[in-house]
């Protein structure tokens, strides 16, 4: 539970479940979101703590010129548990600083902390409340192969990877089943008005 002043949701969901839908919906109304995935990825380009920490784990080759080598460090970490875990107990600690510190920078009357893997992360200790965005699997399949352009076999062997709907479920506050842009428009609305109504008692 976060103890800060200002209000903070997190919002989570499996890959085309809809939650970064959620989350523009929701910025589109004055709501600060952060976005953990691609700050992680700035944050390991930007910190020279963080690279030496990577540097030291898993070797030179985890930097070129250009920056992050995004497709070793990927390479080093697949299907290595061991590896994995060493990785996010470097990147996680400093993800969660930099949201603690870009939070009492906004100004919004409350703000959404987007993760894939906010339970994963431990992540859902530092917000007040949580958003779990699902999705049948099937339209989520589909979702995906417009997007991405990637492979039925691909889209679900990542799905499989992910915490499934029904932890979700369980271990969120609240959840949205995003079947249509029309009713998630209606449905993110009464979220934005709960989580105002929250934020402001």
């Amino acid at each position: 539970m976060s103890t800060s002043k200002i209000y903070k949701v997190g919002i989570t969901g499996g890959i085309g479940s809809g939650k970064s839908t959620v989350c523009h919906l929701l910025a589109d109304r004055g709501v600060s979101v952060y976005d953990s995935d691609a700050r992680a990825k700035a944050l390991m380009n930007e910190s020279d703590v963080l690279r030496d920490e990577l540097v030291k784990a898993f070797g030179e080759e985890c930097y070129t010129a250009e920056g992050l080598n995004r497709g070793y460090l990927a390479s080093r970490v697949f299907g290595n548990e061991e590896a994995l875990e060493s990785l996010n107990a470097i990147v996680h600690p400093a993800v969660r600083e930099d949201f603690r510190v870009w939070a009492e920078q906004q100004s919004s009357v409350y703000v959404v902390l987007e993760s894939a893997i906010l339970f994963e992360a431990g992540f859902e200790n530092e917000v007040d409340s949580t958003l779990a965005v699902l999705a049948p699997l099937e339209e989520r399949v589909r979702r995906t192969m417009e997007r991405d352009g990637a492979d039925r076999e691909a889209i679900l062997k990542r799905i499989s990877h992910q915490m499934g709907d029904d932890e979700l479920h369980r271990r969120a506050k609240r959840t949205l089943v995003n079947l249509s842009m029309e009713y998630l428009e209606s449905d993110v609305e009464q979220l934005h008005k709960m989580y105002c109504y929250e934020a402001r008692r």
